[in-house]
C-alpha cells in the first residue's frame, strides 16, 4: 500500500504549522549538511551518556523481519499476540496535536509507536522524552521528511535516515529500532541503509488518510476496518489532527470491545 503523492503547496504549509522548519532555513541547512566523522562521535558520545530506557516493545528479544517494508505484525519475529494490532502516529512531534495524543493514550492505556521527524526531536526534545517516558515506542522518520526520498542522492539518503535515527537517540537515550519511509516510499537503497543503522522497515495495513482531513466519520469508519494483526497508520503532525483525536476516542474503545489489544512494535 502507499500512500498517494501529498501536494506539495499543502505540505509546505502543513511542515511549517508542524514546526519541521524548527530554527527557520539555517538549521534545515544545517540537518541537511553531511557529518564529519567528529560530529557523528560526539553525537554517539552525548547519546551514550543518557541512562539506558527499557524497550516499550512486545518483544524484549532481538526482532527479525523479512527483507521488504512489514505491513502486518504477524510478518515480524518474535509474533505479537494473536489478537494484537498496533497504532502508528507519524509526522510528529507537534506541540499542540502530540500532548493532546499523548492525553488520549494514556487514558485509553494504549501504547503507541511514534515515527519521529528528525528536525522536530532536535527542536522539541522534551516532548519526545515524554513520548519514551510514556511507555511509547519510537520510530525513525527521516530528519526533514522528504516524499522523494528513494529518488534522493545515496549521500541525501544516509544523512535523511542516520541523521534522524542519531538525534533520536542523542535526545531520549533509545536507539529506534524501526524505520517508516515517508509517504511509503520504498526502494532497495532506502531499505539497505535503514538495516546499516539496525532498523526494520514498518509500513501500515490500515491507512485512514487522515492526513487529508476527511472527516471525523470517514476516519472512525476506516480505522474500525482493523483486523488482528493489522498495522494502523495515524497523525500527530502536518497540520490540524483534531479530526484524529476525536476520531480514535471512538475506535480503541471500540477495537478493544471487539476483543483486540494494543501493543507498541
Amino acid at each position: 500500500m502507499r500512500r498517494p503523492d501529498r501536494r506539495e503547496a499543502l505540505i509546505a504549509m502543513a511542515a511549517a504549522g508542524a514546526g519541521l522548519l524548527v530554527g527557520g532555513v539555517p538549521e534545515l541547512v544545517r540537518a541537511l549538511r553531511p557529518d564529519t566523522p567528529a560530529k557523528k562521535s560526539a553525537r554517539h558520545a552525548r547519546g551514550a551518556a543518557h541512562a539506558a530506557r527499557p524497550d516499550p516493545g512486545y518483544a524484549h528479544g532481538p526482532l527479525q523481519a523479512v527483507r521488504r517494508p512489514v505491513h502486518n505484525l504477524h510478518d515480524l519475529t518474535p509474533a505479537a499476540p494473536p489478537n494484537a494490532v498496533a497504532l502508528t502516529i507519524d509526522d510528529g512531534p507537534h506541540p499542540r496535536w502530540t500532548p493532546m495524543m499523548l492525553d488520549l493514550l494514556a487514558e485509553y492505556q494504549v501504547p503507541a509507536t511514534f515515527s519521529l521527524i528528525g528536525i522536530q526531536v532536535t527542536g522539541m526534545p522534551k516532548l519526545v522524552e515524554r513520548i519514551v517516558a510514556s511507555g511509547h515506542q519510537v520510530c525513525d522518520h527521516t530528519v526533514t521528511h522528504p516524499l522523494n526520498l528513494p529518488r534522493l542522492s545515496n549521500a541525501r539518503i544516509q544523512v535523511e535516515i542516520g541523521g534522524a535515527h542519531d538525534r533520536i537517540a542523542q535526545t531520549t537515550g533509545v536507539a529506534p529500532k524501526f524505520f517508516r519511509s515517508p509517504g511509503g516510499a520504498w526502494s532497495t537503497q532506502v531499505l539497505d541503509v535503514a538495516a546499516e543503522h539496525g532498523m526494520i522497515c514498518i509500513d501500515w495495513q490500515v491507512d485512514p488518510r487522515d492526513w487529508a482531513r476527511p472527516g471525523t466519520v470517514t476516519i472512525t469508519e476506516r480505522l474500525l476496518r482493523a483486523q488482528a494483526g493489522d498495522i494502523l497508520l495515524c497523525h500527530d503532525g502536518g497540520g490540524d489532527r483534531s479530526e484524529t483525536i476525536r476520531a480514535l476516542r471512538t475506535v480503541i474503545p471500540a477495537l478493544k470491545q471487539r476483543g483486540l489489544t494494543f501493543v507498541a512494535l
